[in-house]
């Protein structure tokens, strides 16, 4: 894929996991191009100048994000968050959870589909522009978090299985102002799947 922003090569862009339109109808290929081309790109080139010739510019994304504050804390945040957020979509999406994760959500939340209604309302209550989580902390306990602006949780020492972006240029091309309409839809692209690799993955 050609980027129409081309960052520094201290912190490199990751490309999308499949074609600006394979998540259509529910988020567009425009609105792909914007997010990952302009957004996310523009992000990673200007934590690429904040950083240049200092003690950042050895460390992995996840590190800066860990140990910086300030602009630099919010480019190298939403550089993370963005990739985590693409990566957990597929146009084969798997719809279910399984395994030790679908206990869990159905022993904290009832049901998965109570879990998304969680979710969707909390982004929806959210004020101005940020990210909703669900994180879950090392004994596998789920958390469903809302984060202003750059906000992650793996400050906060969880470690987050989705992300859903209520930044208006995640949606405002196909939804315009339905918030709501553009994080339910989400869920119809997120790969469980994935979800479940990410919620194995802690050590527990």
């Amino acid at each position: 894929m050609t980027l129409t922003t081309v960052a520094a090569a201290l912190i490199s862009i990751v490309e999308l996991p499949y074609t600006y339109g394979a998540l259509e109808p529910y988020i567009s290929a425009e609105t792909m191009h914007f997010h990952h081309d302009k957004h996310y790109a523009g992000y990673v080139a200007k934590l690429n100048e904040l950083i240049t010739d200092s003690r950042y510019a050895t460390l992995s994304l996840e590190e800066i994000v860990r140990q910086s504050d300030g602009a630099i804390f919010n480019n190298a945040a939403q550089a993370w968050n963005h990739v985590f957020f693409f990566e957990q979509f597929s146009p084969n999406a798997r719809h279910h959870a399984e395994g030790k994760l679908e206990r869990a959500i159905n022993m904290q939340f009832g049901s998965l589909e109570e879990l998304k209604k969680s979710m969707v309302a909390t982004a929806v209550s959210l004020f101005g522009s940020g990210w909703v989580w669900l994180a879950a902390d090392n004994d596998g306990m789920l958390y469903v978090i809302a984060k202003p602006n750059a906000g992650t949780p793996i400050t906060d020492g969880l470690h987050p299985l989705i992300a859903l972006d209520v930044w208006e240029h995640a949606y405002y091309l196909d939804y315009r102002n339905m918030r709501k309409d553009s994080v339910a839809d989400c869920f119809k692209v997120i790969d469980w799947a994935k979800v479940e690799e990410r919620y194995d993955a802690i050590n527990r």
